[in-house]
């Protein structure tokens, strides 16, 4: 099961650790601010594309991202 206050957690960590604002990491993933904020306060999650985009910005692992695992490193 996906665990989305994980999630959400990690995302605005992951955003903030990188210095990257919400806008330009929606416009370098192809998605809008708003959803980005949307997914950082737990109020929507992303569609399964939008995750891996997410996880390929970020350079981490899909488990990671979604709290299945606690190892951010891609196998």
């Amino acid at each position: 099961m996906l665990n989305q206050e994980l999630f959400s957690a990690r995302l605005k960590l992951l955003r903030k650790t990188h210095k990257v604002s919400a806008a330009a990491l929606a416009a370098a993933i192809g998605i809008s601010r708003p959803a980005i904020s949307q997914f950082e306060n737990a109020a929507n999650f992303p569609h399964v594309n939008t995750l891996v985009a997410l996880a390929d910005y970020f350079d981490v692992s899909l488990d990671y991202l979604v709290g299945r695992s606690d190892v951010p490193d891609r196998r």
